[in-house]
């Protein structure tokens, strides 16, 4: 009726298809592949591979803290949870072994 607006029409009934199921269930596979592959396996991997980083922890170790800290390893606790660190000759902390992040080289404190 108007010079800019159409008119809208509804579709008849007989014409409609019931296609999309199988499409649907194709789709719903590639997003579970993607998200596997691309969120849970590295995660995943991130996380067996600390947990052999933890466990592997032993005294005499240089290690870097989430925080930020250096110190060397005096004294690891299999029972807990916990390692004693030295930050230097005068201070010692007590940390979670989980809150370790990297094994440095031997000497790096020296270096730094």
């Amino acid at each position: 009726m108007s010079l800019f607006i159409s008119n809208a029409y509804a579709q008849s009934a007989g014409g409609a298809s019931q296609g999309g199921g199988m499409e649907m269930i194709i789709m719903l596979a590639v997003f579970g592949l993607i998200f596997y592959f691309l969120l849970y396996r590295p995660q995943a991997k991130r996380v067996k591979e600390h947990k052999n980083l933890v466990s592997s922890l032993g005294k005499g170790d240089e290690v870097l803290t989430q925080g930020g800290l250096v110190g060397k390893i005096t004294k690891v606790s299999d029972d807990k949870d916990f390692i004693e660190m030295a930050l230097n000759e005068a201070s010692n902390i007590v940390v979670q072994k989980s809150s370790v992040t990297a094994v440095l080289p031997k000497g790096t404190m020296k270096s730094l």
